[in-house]
């Protein structure tokens, strides 16, 4: 069997209403020297029939069904069972235009320096149809790719192709940061190689309520805020403490694992700073980190006007302690 050119890593759980609308998009790419790993991670709603409707259509579908064991334990088992040296990611409820790929292959083998490469998106909503709001403009070089790390992720991970041997170098994706593991990953590879992203809409990126960053927004940003103390440390020749970690140790327990005082009150900070305006957080365990961080003596800026917007959410009770552990400071 010739090697291809691409392997396209999905997994899927739970994708039904989306699926074939990305599996055929991706089918219908200009570009067709490519193979399509498909990881079913114990979907329940008919993703599996699905797929392998498909796959009996195309060979060059690989499907891969197994009990559900996350996005992370799929990612890496895709990159395990990868047969070309270029990785395509591509999620279940998203859709690629048919020139992706062979955009990205022509970036890729004029800037051999560049293992990682993303592509702009045009956002949707649950129907399809286009947001409201204007749709993001990832960085177009390393440089300001690099400089968007330290504030937020410069890449939108299903959009991006990557050398398999260079991701794999960096020890794949770390089972630690999960609901960022992205984002991790990239700080890793920019210590290596250089990433930017296509000035070309070649995505459909939806958008919906179901989605990792809405569902899980605190696990995310405390995540990230974690990997970027992680970069630091490595970039300053010190051993990466997450490294081997199967999950990451509360906040309390952070100065123990860096070795030195202050590093969970930093990241308790940053971390009530970006959940400010988000009414899941406000509503969930993000409203007890905020606490926390008052208590802890924290900086107050935008946590009175957090208070109101908590009455706004339909949370007086939660607005008056807020207020009273702001006032008792």
């Amino acid at each position: 069997m010739n090697q291809p050119t691409i392997s396209v890593a999905m997994s899927v759980y739970n994708n039904a209403p989306y699926l074939a609308s990305a599996i055929e998009s991706i089918l219908a790419q200009s570009f067709a020297d490519f193979e399509f790993l498909i990881v079913n991670d114990g979907s329940s709603d008919g993703s599996a029939e699905i797929i392998d409707f498909h796959a009996a259509k195309d060979r060059r579908i690989r499907p891969i069904h197994q009990p559900n064991r996350g996005l992370v334990a799929s990612l890496n088992l895709m990159l395990e069972q990868a047969r070309a040296p270029l990785i395509a990611r591509m999620d279940g409820d998203d859709i690629a235009l048919p020139t992706r790929f062979e955009r990205q292959l022509s970036f890729v083998r004029a800037n051999p320096d560049h293992d990682v490469v993303g592509t702009w998106t045009r956002d949707i909503d649950g129907t399809g149809a286009a947001r409201a709001h204007a749709s993001r403009d990832q960085p177009t070089s390393h440089e300001a790719a690099t400089a968007q790390l330290e504030t937020g992720n410069p890449l939108c991970h299903p959009s991006v192709m990557m050398r398999r041997d260079t991701v794999l170098g960096v020890g794949g994706y770390h089972a630690a940061y999960r609901h960022c593991e992205d984002y991790d990953l990239w700080l890793r590879l920019s210590e290596r190689t250089r990433l930017a992203s296509i000035p070309e809409r070649l995505m459909l990126y939806r958008h919906s309520d179901s989605q990792v960053s809405s569902r899980h927004i605190l696990a995310q940003t405390t995540g990230a805020a974690i990997a970027w103390l992680a970069h630091v440390e490595r970039a300053n020749g010190r051993p990466d403490p997450t490294e081997q970690l199967a999950e990451l140790p509360p906040l309390d327990r952070l100065d123990d694992l860096f070795g030195r005082p202050g590093v969970g009150a930093a990241v308790r900070a940053k971390v009530a700073a970006s959940i400010l305006h988000s009414p899941l957080a406000l509503r969930n365990e993000g409203y007890e980190l905020l606490l926390d961080h008052v208590r802890h003596g924290g900086a107050r800026a935008g946590l009175w006007r957090a208070a109101g917007r908590l009455v706004k959410f339909g949370e007086p009770g939660r607005a008056l302690r807020l207020a009273a552990a702001l006032a008792t400071r």
